[in-house]
């Protein structure tokens, strides 16, 4: 019994020793390590340099096994988006054949009713060279001009919707004023009830709504156009939706303005006439075979000239005929001093 246990207290201290023993090593090594740092250095510099060739040689191959193991899960990743891109494509394919149903239906309408067709629309492509953010001016620069027939006023729009309007235009370049600029002002129109209203900047992410019928009440997401008045901007440009902000409205843009890099420069192939000036068989009244109405007499300008007394003429006696008083005429007149009862 005693003499298993002195075997058992022997063997324990046989194994504490090793323990106490690289517990003292390790402290000798970094105490000597604080103290001859550079000696370190260049222990592991040099195993570094020795064992170069095999990590050079193992480093391809690991790359490898990584680009490997990380393609499994982009793998998986794209199976996914390609599920959802398959969804989204066959969505969009039912909605361009009912997009081009609508568009044939409407060119039979059109033709039935005799109805003037919209003004054909001409574009510039032009790539965005420039931004100049300012506190009171947000603008783009376009590498198009009046060579490429940029002018004053033209929208500017990408795929999305409309970005600005040109306000400057150089021989090839074009300054473009932001929807979101303090001095952009536009005509805009609310659908579905075409509601007008003038949408304005405020250096703000979202135009305000301002200039809105009294009464007329918004309902959020309701798509924002172009209203066309003015004769510059096309009608019927897409601009955003409508976005709820306190008392007010906003309009959440389609566009990036930030991010936007090839715009296109809409211009209108054949302007909207003027009427004509209306003259005086022009008129209402004259065209539905109405007399016009008289003129009013002007105010007389001479002075009115005083009636002279009558002048008292004795009775004639009887079988005395009135004497004829010649009237004044020409000088080489003749003078006709007959009688009526001579003729």
């Amino acid at each position: 019994m005693g003499n298993g246990s002195w075997k058992i207290s022997r063997s324990r201290g046989r194994a504490h020793l090793p323990l106490t023993v690289v517990a003292v090593l390790a402290i000798f090594l970094v105490l000597l390590g604080k103290a001859q740092s550079s000696l370190f250095d260049r222990a592991r510099t040099g195993v570094i340099d020795w064992m170069q060739p095999a990590l050079e040689a193992s480093r391809t191959p690991m790359e490898t096994m990584g680009r490997w193991m990380g393609s499994i899960g982009n793998i998986f990743w794209v199976y996914q988006e390609n599920l959802k891109l398959k969804e989204e494509n066959a969505r969009l394919k039912q909605w361009h054949n009912t997009a081009q149903v609508l568009t044939e239906r409407l060119k039979r309408y059109q033709l039935l009713l005799n109805a003037v067709p919209d003004p054909a629309l001409s574009s510039v492509v032009a790539r965005v060279i420039g931004r100049a953010n300012h506190p009171f001016l947000q603008t783009m620069i376009l590498d198009a001009g009046k060579s490429h027939g940029a002018k004053p006023g033209q929208a500017v729009v990408d795929q999305r919707g409309m970005i600005g309007r040109v306000y400057l235009t150089g021989e090839h370049t074009s300054w473009v004023i932001l929807l979101t600029d303090l001095n952009s002002r536009i005509p805009v129109s609310i659908e579905p009830n075409t509601d007008q209203a003038i949408m304005s900047g405020d250096n703000s992410p979202m135009p305000l709504i301002e200039t809105l019928a009294r009464g007329v009440e918004l309902k959020p997401d309701s798509q924002v156009v172009t209203s066309g008045d003015g004769d510059i901007l096309p009608a019927g440009i897409p601009i955003g939706v409508i976005v709820k902000d306190g008392s007010h409205y906003r309009v959440a843009l389609f566009a990036d303005q930030t991010t936007a890099q090839d715009v296109e420069i809409v211009d209108f192939k054949q302007k909207p006439e003027h009427p004509p000036s209306v003259g005086q068989q022009e008129l209402p009244v004259t065209a539905a075979g109405l007399a016009p109405a008289a003129p009013q007499p002007q105010a007389a300008t001479s002075q009115v000239m005083p009636v002279p007394p009558p002048v008292y003429k004795p009775p004639l006696p009887p079988g005395q005929k009135p004497a004829v008083v010649p009237q004044q005429g020409p000088a080489n007149a003749p003078v006709n001093n007959a009688e009526p009862g001579d003729q």
